[in-house]
């Protein structure tokens, strides 16, 4: 568990809805710094619109979000990313007319605090196959490449928060290697990370916490040390 206690993002009561169907039920959630958190559920439980939710993507939303300290309850997601946020959605997002270069630098900017560790030389010695890609297209790149590119793009913003939804999803073992050991280097450098996965194992054993949804609302939640070998963790994922 991080020894800093501070917390990052908070949210208490979030409800969530498209258009009539009710779909987050008074969910509470809180990402310290440092810390790494695993959402875990079924698919269509609710993990997705959480993120969304958390991020202002959802407007039909209610409930109290705050961010280091500072009320983001009507935010938009342009202004959740300039306070310290990065997201990478589930379908990747990278822009196709556009090269690896010039996909990474578009998204560069300044952290909090004028923080700038996330280099394109970083984030290049942590992709190496972006380095060999650098001038290829966007849509020139296999799924895995697209997944890195994404990640790598979010990082350039020097995040306290990334937050991955299904970042391995359709992609071949070896990249979903890869992936998972980037997440552990970004883990390793103190950022703080949300993650949703299928795999649940790889979650509960790289997190220190996490939230099981089923339905919009949250079944289990404690250290993922002891949901890991929780009795009912099979029947809420069903494996």
């Amino acid at each position: 568990m991080s020894t800093n206690s501070e917390i990052i993002l908070e949210a208490q009561g979030i409800h969530a809805w498209y258009d009539s169907s009710h779909v987050l039920h008074g969910i509470n959630i809180d990402i310290r710094k440092g810390e790494t958190v695993g959402l875990l559920g079924r698919n269509g439980m609710g993990k997705s619109t959480l993120i969304r939710s958390l991020l202002g993507h959802v407007t039909q939303r209610d409930g109290h979000i705050s961010l280091f300290g500072n009320d983001i309850s009507k935010a938009r997601p342009h202004e959740v990313a300039r306070q310290g946020v990065a997201y990478v959605p589930e379908g990747r997002g990278v822009f196709g007319n556009l090269t690896v270069r010039e996909n990474l630098i578009m998204a560069a900017h300044r952290g909090r605090d004028e923080r700038a560790d996330w280099t394109l030389e970083r984030v290049l010695h942590t992709f190496p196959r972006l380095t060999e890609r650098l001038n290829n297209l966007g849509s020139q790149l296999s799924g895995g490449e697209q997944q890195m590119l994404s990640i790598g793009r979010a990082l350039m913003t020097h995040p306290e928060l990334i937050i991955l939804d299904e970042a391995t999803e359709g992609l071949a073992p070896l990249i979903v290697a890869e992936i998972w050991r980037v997440i552990d280097d970004i883990k390793a450098s103190g950022m703080a990370v949300l993650i949703v996965d299928r795999d649940w194992h790889k979650v509960l054993s790289r997190s220190n916490r996490a939230l099981v949804l089923q339905k919009g609302l949250v079944v289990l939640s404690g250290p993922s040390t002891e949901l890991l070998h929780h009795t009912e963790l099979a029947h809420y994922l069903g494996v």
